[in-house]
């Protein structure tokens, strides 16, 4: 600050030559005399301090060169404020000058920005009405909003290219709904392939039923064409390895020499062959071969699977349509032999009618003999008129029976239908707000609901079965797949009790024998469930063998049969109960069944079942070592249904045995795609749905509305037939499920009204009713359900028959 200052410094240096004179005086001889230690010296030199002098001449050179540097400060400071205000008036001018600068330029691009973004704005609104798809973003910046512009012109382009595809699609599906046999549509289809993907040839190889491809259609082939000449099994060469994988293959750089397509001014070589399966459902229908001079883009190929598509839905149709054709052909044959054998019939009744009469002159040479019975006939009346009143007897107590047991099984099966639906859906727990003991409580109510589910199945079993109602259906049944079933089925229940588990199948058992598989294994899982119940340790075993000329309990089985002893190491039987264990409603004492449980039934419809399929059951045991149950079935025994007692034929005749619970019938209609369905698999359907239930049971109601609403379906409520159809007046509702007994209106009237007065032919109907008698079901189709159900309801198979018949596509006429 002071080196501009001549003064100033001359009177810093006279400071300094001060400072360093009082040092050489003053400030050396005192620490000369402190590093000495002679303080005598120093008090006596700092009592006369010849110092002072040189410091007060400091001091009064420090004041003066301060209040001179004041002063000069002060000059200074006054200069540069002036020089400030000059600085912030230029600053200020030119910041009025920028904002004016950015204010217009600002304007300019704000306005560029709004055109463009408004242009997008345009297109994106032609795009949601589906207006003229052909105009343009002039795009004039290089910017974002440039970016903007060619995204919005890209997006215009990609649609115009989506909706062009759209119209070819439809407009390939009507061509080929409008072909109505398969040599017609694959020339359809292929004709439109080599149109849309400039294909210089191809060809369409339609599937058969023995796993074949039958050349179909040719485009631009050579050496003629003959339709079926040409078959190719499944995976041989391209074609069939390509029906057999059902996926695309595309080869490029084809040889020059595989294939040569001839106009009339050339040839050419195609270079690139694509062959593409057509799929429905799964299975190959047809294989497209194209051969192309260049090969198809990415955009391309997903085109041609959508074409591929529907081409598959066509050919499918087209199939099953002629498949129908010839179904009716045939019907109408039938009616015409039918026809021929009713003139035969005629013919013989006349022949009958003059038989009846050489007869009737008979008759009058026999009445001299009809007088001398005259007494036995009044005899034979008596007992007949004492076998009539016997006769009413029992067909009143057959209707009290029969009564009894549709009331029973409506009394229980209703409680009992609420009951195994909630406590279903409580053990499952999705929200997740039960604990583990909660979950258990809910799975054990769930399992007592079904053991007195089976207690109510096994009684209406044992009725038909003493009625001779129970009829069986003879197929093939494959032995050797048995044992894995069976393991299947009870190796948990054996790792759970700690038991040995085997099933042994001798190497000379038939691989097939002909029976009844399901009464089969009905008898079967019975043994083993009996086995398992009644053994705490050791082993349970099934054996499976071949036995010649068997003989059981005395009854002889011609030829050969199929043995099968389970074998426990239990509780066993005491001799003196041995005799009563195959009567129902029976057990070795009451002590077995109050610590085991159980009805009693079980073994006495394994027997009446086994001797239905022609064979015998025996049992062989002893208490506290173990117990074998055998089962002998003919090989190849003729099936020959079994003969009601003379005891049940007439008591037991009316007695229309229950159906097992949940059976379904179609009133006329195939339904397909239900079977191997889980609860997991494909409920989409039943999204956004609305489901009527007509129940006048609060509990039933309820069960119904928490499962289906699980499934996102909108439930409405009736409790009888009237409210019913005051819903379905105001409501739009796309399936109906029916209780039968209800108060004012039952369900069979309201199904009639539903038909007849609001005319509501398409709205599935599903009859749920506790009553499980054939009759029932019969009256329940007669009042216009499609379907039927009994209760307890499976929630699965409802939901199975809800998902078939809200879905057309897999509904078909039968």
């Amino acid at each position: 600050m002071i080196s501009d200052n001549p003064n100033q410094l001359k009177n810093l240096e006279g400071i300094k030559n001060h400072i360093e004179k009082w040092i050489r005086i003053a400030g050396e001889p005192s620490i000369h005399y402190k590093q000495q230690g002679n303080e005598e010296q120093i008090r006596a030199f700092f009592s006369n301090d010849p110092g002072k002098p040189i410091i007060d001449k400091i001091r009064v050179e420090f004041d003066a060169f301060r209040t001179t540097e004041k002063e000069l400060t002060t000059a200074r400071i006054e200069k540069l404020a002036e020089g400030n205000d000059r600085l912030i008036g230029f600053i200020v001018l030119l910041w009025i000058a920028v904002a004016g600068i950015a204010v217009g330029s600002g304007i300019v691009v704000s306005g560029n920005i709004v055109s463009s973004v408004r242009q997008v704005m345009n297109v994106i609104r032609e795009i949601s009405i589906g207006g003229n798809l052909s105009k343009r973003i002039h795009v004039r910046t290089k910017d974002e909003i440039g970016e903007l512009g060619h995204a919005a012109n890209d997006l215009l382009s990609e649609v115009e290219k989506t909706n062009s595809e759209k119209d070819r699609l439809n407009e390939l599906s009507a061509s080929l709904q409008n072909a109505l046999e398969p040599s017609a549509l694959t020339a359809v289809l292929l004709n439109r392939l080599t149109e849309l993907f400039q294909a210089a040839a191809g060809a369409v190889y339609l599937a058969t039923e023995d796993q074949r491809l039958r050349q179909d259609a040719v485009y631009a082939g050579q050496n003629g064409f003959n339709p079926g000449e040409l078959k190719i099994n499944y995976g041989e060469g391209l074609v069939g390895q390509c029906a057999l994988d059902k996926k695309m293959i595309c080869l490029d750089h084809v040889p020059g020499d595989y294939l040569k397509v001839h106009s009339g001014l050339g040839s050419m070589t195609p270079f690139h062959l694509l062959l593409a399966p057509v799929i429905f459902e799964q299975e190959t229908v047809a294989v497209v071969e194209l051969a192309l001079l260049k090969p198809l883009e990415q955009r391309q190929m997903a085109f041609l699977d959508q074409l591929l598509g529907i081409a598959g839905v066509a050919v499918h149709s087209c199939l099953r349509r002629m498949e129908i054709n010839r179904l009716y052909r045939e019907s109408q044959t039938m009616n015409e032999e039918l026809q021929v054998q009713t003139e035969e019939l005629q013919s013989q009744a006349e022949e009958l009618q003059a038989q009846t009469e050489e007869l009737t002159m008979q008759a009058e040479e026999l009445q001299i003999l009809n007088e001398r019975l005259e007494v036995q006939k009044a005899e034979a009346e008596e007992s007949a008129n004492s076998l009539d009143r016997l006769a009413k007897e029992l067909e009143k107590s057959s209707n009290y029976k029969s009564e009894f047991l549709a009331n029973m099984s409506h009394e229980l099966r209703t409680p009992l239908n609420s009951m195994l639906i909630l406590s279903q859906i409580l053990a499952e727990n999705q929200g997740g707000r039960l604990s583990e003991e909660e979950k258990n409580y809910a799975s054990i109510i769930h399992s007592s609901g079904e053991d007195l589910l089976n207690l109510i199945n096994d009684i209406l079993d044992l009725s038909k079965v003493e009625a001779g109602q129970m009829s069986v259906e003879k197929n093939a049944v494959a032995v050797v797949e048995l044992p894995n079933i069976l393991r299947n089925y009870f190796q948990a229940t054996a790792d759970n009790k700690h038991l040995s588990f085997g099933i042994h199948c001798a190497e000379d058992v038939p691989e097939i024998i002909y029976t009844d598989e399901q009464r089969l294994l009905q008898i079967l899982k019975n043994l083993l469930s009996n086995a398992f119940k009644f053994t705490h340790q050791g082993e349970v075993s099934l054996t499976i063998a071949r036995i010649r000329n068997p003989k059981l309990q005395g009854i002889e089985i011609e030829g050969e049969a199929l043995s099968f002893k389970v074998k426990d190491s239990g509780i066993g039987i005491a001799a003196e109960h041995k005799e009563g264990i195959f009567e129902a409603f029976r057990q070795a004492d009451g002590a077995i069944s109050r610590k085991y449980g159980g009805t009693g039934l079980g073994l006495s419809i394994s027997l009446n079942l086994t001797r239905l399929l022609g064979g015998e059951l025996s049992a062989e045991s002893e208490e506290g070592v173990g117990s074998t149950f055998t089962l002998l079935l003919p090989v190849n025994a003729p099936y020959t249904p079994m003969r009601s007692s003379e005891e049940s034929l007439m008591a037991l005749a009316e007695v229309a045995a229950a159906e097992e619970a949940a059976t379904s019938v179609s009133a006329g209609l195939e339904i397909s795609g239900l079977e191997g369905g889980g609860l997991d698999q494909g409920y989409e359907i039943l999204q956004g749905k609305t489901v009527l239930v007509v129940d006048d049971d609060i509990r039933n109601v309820y069960a119904l509305t928490t499962a289906l609403e699980k499934f996102k379906m909108q439930v409405l409520i009736a409790q009888n037939g009237y409210e019913c159809l005051e819903v379905l007046t105001k409501e739009k509702v796309d399936i109906v499920l029916m209780d039968i007994m209800m108060p004012e209106m039952d369900g069979y009237q309201a199904m009639q009204e539903i038909r007849s007065t609001l005319q509501l032919s398409e709205l599935p109907i599903i009859a749920l009713t506790a009553k499980a008698m054939k009759e029932d079901r019969e009256k329940s189709i007669a009042s216009g359900a499609n379907d039927y159900v009994s209760k307890p309801l499976d929630l699965e198979h409802v939901l199975k028959l809800m998902k078939v018949w809200l879905d057309e596509s897999n509904i078909t006429l039968s």
